[in-house]
């Protein structure tokens, strides 16, 4: 495991401490939930974003003409 030493603002810090106190947690366990959570954000943008650039709307809607038109 490695030691981060991190400067926060003491607004985010009262905040963090709040909501750890209310999950139950400690504010390092906050801190590297957060960080992770946003990690897997930042991954999953670069996953979709190059699939985004090849997209075709012309085949999409082509795609989607193909869908019958009835209650699900």
């Amino acid at each position: 495991m490695t030691t981060l030493r991190l400067r926060l603002p003491n607004s985010i810090h009262q905040n963090a401490k709040l909501y750890a106190q209310r999950e139950g947690i400690s504010v390092n366990q906050l801190a590297a939930t957060a960080l992770a959570e946003k990690l897997a954000a930042l991954a999953a943008e670069d996953c979709i974003a190059p699939r985004a650039q090849r997209a075709n709307l012309a085949e999409f809607e082509a795609a989607l003409a193909l869908v019958p038109d009835v209650p699900a």
